[in-house]
């Protein structure tokens, strides 16, 4: 009878790219340390949002407008359940602008 092992997928997702590559590549660190073979971070497609805007204030006057664009971009990471790893993961410092969600599947 095999015994399934449990696995943890991380998903990441950040505007700013390089504090998201930091996590990511320390979470990867973290799993080579002790042992773990993971696989990732997997880079998944970039979400564009854009708006354009009026120039105008009022509404009014010359058709000039502005672009604005906002990119998110996404990064998952597939590793083996387990405590140590884990536990350095949830304590680790992640900044505001990273978004974290931690599944067991």
């Amino acid at each position: 009878m095999k015994i399934k092992m449990s696995k943890v997928r991380i998903k990441l997702k950040s505007a700013d790219i390089t504090a998201l590559n930091f996590i990511s590549n320390s979470i990867k660190d973290i799993a080579t340390n002790a042992g773990i073979n993971i696989s990732g971070p997997i880079p998944l497609p970039t979400k564009k949002m854009k708006i354009t805007t009026r120039k105008s204030p009022c509404g009014s006057g010359t058709a000039t407008f502005d672009n604005f664009e906002m990119r998110i971009h996404k990064r998952i990471i597939d590793l083996p359940s387990n405590d140590r790893v884990l536990h350095t993961v949830m304590k680790m410092q992640i900044p505001r602008s990273v978004s974290i969600k931690i599944e067991m599947k």
